[in-house]
């Protein structure tokens, strides 16, 4: 009988997985408990504003191989915009100041005043150095002078926009990977690119179009309610209500959010919640809104990001716990003037806005929640996890998603090898 493969949870982890077992040989079946697959990496019509928004804004570099590699085996390589170089514009909003952040190899771009973040000298930057050497437990202001100049205008902005966490708290571990991985290999892998139309139609449709077409049944809008374990292996999955029982080769990748995992699986420990990211987006009338910066780093303000795709601007705010709780018109009205100073537009009137707070943004990234991370293969024989809060090394973002579910979908494979093996 041919194996099945059941993949709990349509996120990009759960996508990813899919994707790369496509080819198995088994039978995949991927669940996601709503009505569209992508998770937090979603699109959706907005009346208000009458276009597609994105419900939060994902960054990614052209230094993300896992992502990257999901891209072109889904079709989607050319579904991303990309500056034609790593250079990341930056502005002042309470001095007025801007400037252009360009790394390269290092330490070479250091060396050039040019180049540098404005008012920082070239000692500033042994920073990194501490950064690199930092203890597993340590925090990234634990490496870093929080009264410097380089830790306002570069630091902080970096650390909140990757972890999603105050430098005070973050964990430096996951800073390195990040630096090791873009920054340390120079500006060909620092190139920032944004999905051309929308997340959905970037990292999304064109998975479930390719799963679709490779025969894996994708069933949408389907909750697996409950795992039922007998010895030291997954016996069922229960799905509205009727128990499927999994045979002796059959394989589950649990790659839902965290918290819902901790639900499926007794004893599972997991990272605990993480702090809301706040997403503020503007329908722009301005004429000159077409020629604006598409990506701009704001220091001294309320907003942290902005990202303009066409006629939409869209402002991120990380570590979001005191914004979250104010009121959408309040929100939108002050980060405005912020954002009009960014892309050069006009300060009034305020265009049309929609404000989305993702109360569940990612899990937490401090030392202590990176250390509660699980491993890719359970306690359970037939049972994988997947997703950004399990032990890939890298902080929640798109790549660790992804490679969390190539990763999870080579754990089955290797299995599914091993007993053919054994029946042989």
């Amino acid at each position: 009988m041919t194996a099945r493969v059941h993949v709990i949870g349509g996120g990009l982890a759960g996508l990813a997985a899919a994707v790369r077992l496509r080819h198995l040989g088994a039978a995949v079946m991927l669940y996601e408990a709503a009505p569209r697959a992508g998770g937090r990496c979603r699109s959706y019509h907005d009346p208000q504003l009458d276009t597609v928004l994105d419900n939060g804004n994902h960054l990614l570099l052209s230094g993300n191989t896992s992502a990257m590699t999901y891209l072109s085996e889904i079709g989607a390589s050319n579904r991303l915009a990309a500056p034609t170089s790593a250079a990341f514009d930056f502005v002042d909003v309470t001095s007025g100041q801007r400037w252009s952040l360009n790394p390269g190899a290092a330490p070479w771009w250091i060396l050039d005043a040019k180049r540098r973040v404005p008012d920082t000298s070239i000692t500033d930057y042994w920073s990194i150095v501490r950064l690199t050497r930092a203890a597993k437990d340590a925090t990234v202001g634990a490496c870093l002078n929080a009264s410097s100049v380089l830790f306002r205008r570069f630091w902080e902005p970096l650390t909140l926009a990757v972890l999603n966490t105050a430098p005070g708290e973050g964990a430096a571990s996951l800073l390195q990977a990040v630096l090791r991985e873009t920054v340390a290999k120079g500006a060909d892998a620092c190139r920032p690119l944004i999905a051309r139309d929308s997340l959905a139609d970037a990292l999304v449709d064109p998975a479930i179009a390719l799963l679709t077409r490779a025969g894996v049944t994708v069933r949408l809008g389907t909750r697996v309610e409950r795992l039922e374990f007998a010895g030291d292996r997954v016996a069922s999955l229960v799905v509205d209500g009727t128990p499927t029982v999994l045979a002796a080769n059959d394989a589950v990748i649990l790659a839902t959010p965290g918290w819902i995992a901790a639900e499926l699986v007794p004893g599972l420990g997991v990272p605990g919640a993480g702090a809301p990211i706040v997403n503020v987006h503007y329908k722009l009338n301005d004429a000159g809104a077409s020629t604006a910066p598409q990506i701009v780093g704001v220091i001294g303000g309320l907003s942290q990001w902005v990202f303009r795709r066409g006629q939409i601007a869209s402002v991120t705010i990380s570590a979001a716990e005191k914004e979250a709780e104010l009121g959408a018109d309040e929100i939108a009205a002050r980060c405005w003037p912020e954002v009009a100073t960014a892309l050069g537009l006009a300060a009034t009137p305020v265009p049309p806005a929609r404000v989305v707070k993702e109360r569940r943004a990612t899990p937490a990234q401090t030392p202590a929640a990176v250390a509660a991370r699980p491993a890719a293969q359970s306690a359970y024989a037939n049972l994988v996890l997947a997703g950004d809060w399990t032990d890939t090394g890298l902080p929640a973002t798109i790549e660790a998603a992804v490679r969390s579910g190539f990763t999870a979908a080579r754990l089955v494979e290797n299995r599914q090898a091993s007993s053919q093996r054994g029946a042989a």
